[in-house]
């Protein structure tokens, strides 16, 4: 059992992420620049990679390599000999190609052989005793489903119980987007070289990544040099966002909140969402909602303010407020409708959750001061696409949702993006137990909460989403997954909203 400071993926992983193309071509410059070879940096992958392997793995004793047609391959000789030469059983099986090798491929190819190693074709026999499984067969290159041989490798590793540990990325995930076009292999740990790609984080990443490491090969400075277009973020960001308070602040210095939702039969979203600005952080919360509404939301937390949502009320509520929160449990009637209307053209920081979205997805509009956190299935009635288009680029989807609407855009699941115009952010908490309905709730409230502390809005999405990530990590390290509910995120957020108690 593990505390509240849990982790997915090891403490040194980069924040820095960076396209995969761009890598690619600039892995020469960075050889370069050290006065290296790139053989060079492809042993220093594969030491890493076996060094990793012994470390995970220290009862294996018979390795099984499978090597594809390309420097993930080259990887993967260089990991079979070393292993070899330390006295472990190794076989090697190896994609035939009409094309040549890459030379330092073929360099580490011929190291291998020159060792006594042999290679096996790809659909050799496997041995009994096979108890680690290292996949170098397919890289960061890939923009497709794999070919017919490779998947069935790949089907065959998943089916074997030995643990495979995957060369860069696990073969048939998509470096790029994340997505997994056909079959993929299922690792229990990646290594990946000299910097992180954004298919690493988020799509289908974490069904397949297992524990993810990094090495940058020695390239650190070279990296420091350029800047990365994309930033990770996770729990131990929120110190850079969240300082301890004043001794003399007040309510007053804290932010005035405006939520506005809950039609009949939805008042848990708009309660889910006030609870959560106010352990957020937020000074004052006030709730405007249905009448009948209005004694539950009091008993079951007499901390926040709650009126029934009139045109007055509404009027004065914006004029009062700081920040708005409009969505949550709003529906798509008449009364919702009318609501957004009058409170569409509010000039301070404002976020739109849920049917609010809906809304906006029938009369589309551009504003700057806006967030919006639509889920897949959103998004793609914002972007008039499938739920599929969206999830084949998420990255592409965020910047798209941004470019059309303005503000800050939260594209939430698993490896959440966050976009505006300039910026990208891939959030790196979260888990499986906050598939469940009250969620996306408890963010608007917590995004909310952070308007109101006066972070700029692309920083408050941030926060939020590692904040409530990071919160649900806790959750999940006490109580598992299944079964968590949205409002058990209250017991732990305080760790997350208040960085120094970490």
């Amino acid at each position: 059992m593990t505390d509240h400071k849990m982790k997915t993926n090891v403490a040194s992983i980069p924040h820095s992420v960076w396209p995969a193309a761009w890598l690619r071509t600039a892995e020469r410059e960075a050889a370069d620049s050290l006065g290296i070879t790139l053989y060079e940096l492809m042993q220093r992958a594969g030491e890493a990679a076996f060094r990793l392997a012994r470390e995970c793995y220290p009862e294996a004793q018979h390795w099984l390599v499978l090597c594809g047609h390309g420097n993930n391959g080259g990887d993967g000789y260089v990991v079979a000999r070393l292993a070899q030469s330390a006295g472990f059983s190794v076989t090697l099986l190896a994609l035939e190609s009409d094309k040549p090798l890459p030379e330092e491929a073929d360099t580490a190819r011929q190291a291998w052989l020159d060792a006594g190693g042999e290679i096996h074709a790809a659909d050799a026999l496997w041995p009994e005793t096979v108890d680690l499984i290292i996949d170098g067969l397919l890289g960061t290159g890939i923009n497709d489903a794999p070919r017919e041989a490779v998947s069935a490798l790949i089907e065959k590793a998943n089916a074997h119980p030995a643990p495979v540990v995957a060369l860069d990325i696990p073969s048939g995930l998509l470096a790029e987007t994340g997505a997994t076009p056909g079959a993929v292999i299922n690792a229990s740990h990646t290594l990946t070289f000299i910097a992180l790609k954004p298919g690493l984080l988020t799509g289908k990443a974490r069904d397949v990544t297992g524990v993810l490491h990094h090495h940058a090969l020695g390239l650190e400075s070279w990296l420091a040099g350029h800047q990365a277009p994309i930033m990770r973020f996770g729990a131990e960001d929120l110190s850079r966002w969240l300082k301890p308070r004043r001794p003399t602040s007040h309510k007053g210095d804290n932010g005035r909140l405006l939520i506005v939702g809950g039609d009949s039969g939805t008042a848990g979203a708009i309660r889910m969402a006030g609870e959560a600005a106010l352990r957020a952080g937020a000074g004052l919360v006030r709730v405007l909602t249905r009448a009948e509404n209005i004694g539950p939301l009091l008993t079951a937390r007499p901390e926040l303010m709650v009126q029934e949502l009139t045109d007055a009320a509404l009027e004065q509520g914006l004029e009062w407020a700081d920040v708005l929160v409009i969505g949550p449990g709003l529906g798509q009637e008449k009364w919702g409708k009318r609501a957004l209307q009058k409170a569409e053209n509010f000039r301070k920081p404002m976020l739109w959750d849920a049917d609010a979205l809906n809304l906006l997805a029938i009369h589309p509009d551009k504003r700057h001061n806006r967030v919006i956190t639509p889920h897949p299935g959103e998004a793609a009635r914002l972007l008039r696409c499938s739920v599929a288009e969206i999830e084949s680029d998420r990255l592409l989807s965020a910047r798209r949702l941004a470019q059309q609407y303005g503000g800050v855009v939260v594209l939430k699941g698993a490896g959440t993006v966050v976009a505006d115009e300039t910026q990208l952010g891939l959030i790196d908490a979260g888990n499986a137990g906050m598939g469940s309905g009250g969620m996306g709730d408890v963010l608007s409230g917590i995004t909310g909460a952070m308007l109101g502390q006066k972070l700029e809005a692309y920083d408050a999405a941030c926060a939020a989403c590692v904040a409530h990530g990071a919160a649900a990590d806790a959750v999940a390290s006490r109580i598992g997954t299944r079964g968590m509910l949205a409002t058990d995120l209250f017991t732990t957020l305080h760790y997350f909203v208040n960085p120094e108690l970490n």
